[in-house]
């Protein structure tokens, strides 16, 4: 993936511009410092846990901010199934989808909330689906993310199940949009 700036349509909803490039090793201690501090809409990580989605992401990208360099946020994206990997929520979408791709997370820097860069790390996503047939997500019903549910259903998801997780302190809406 080339380093580029976002469509004309989706730096409209951008109040300055964001580029869109893949991950590189100088990002990771940001990367993880964000994604840490967005839990628990997203699970803990830790260096080792970032350096394996590193290794088997079938996309892993960062946006930052044209004219600072700062990062307003990123998406990591699976493929499935196939991978040896101890999500029960990519288990759940491996044991009822034979091809797909899959968010295991996004994150979008609180400063950068409603400024488009969430629907343009996934338009981007989408963008690099490589003929699969459905992009698969999930969002916590509890605790309840309410701001998530609302971007996943703008973009077209639909809800096609639920499952607890974590000894059931969260309770997940299993997601997906036909591509």
């Amino acid at each position: 993936l080339a380093t580029r700036e976002p469509s004309a349509e989706l730096g409209d909803l951008m109040s300055t511009e964001v580029l869109l490039r893949p991950v590189e090793p100088a990002d990771l201690t940001t990367v993880l410092a964000m994604n840490n501090e967005a839990v628990p809409a997203v699970n803990h990580l830790d260096a080792g846990d970032l350096s394996w989605f590193s290794g088997v992401a079938h996309t892993f990208l960062v946006a930052c901010r044209a004219e600072t360099g700062r990062h307003a946020g990123f998406l990591i994206g699976l493929e499935g199934p196939g991978l040896a990997y101890r999500s029960d929520n990519y288990r759940w979408f491996s044991e009822r989808y034979e091809h797909f791709i899959y968010v295991d997370r996004v994150v979008v820097a609180p400063n950068d909330w409603g400024t488009g860069i969430g629907r343009a790390l996934y338009t981007e996503f989408v963008s690099a689906a490589d003929r699969h047939p459905v992009l698969c997500a999930e969002v916590n019903l509890l605790p309840r993310n309410d701001r998530s549910l609302a971007f996943h259903e703008a973009f077209g998801f639909v809800p096609v199940g639920e499952q607890d997780t974590e000894g059931g302190s969260k309770r997940v809406q299993m997601l997906v949009l036909e591509l």
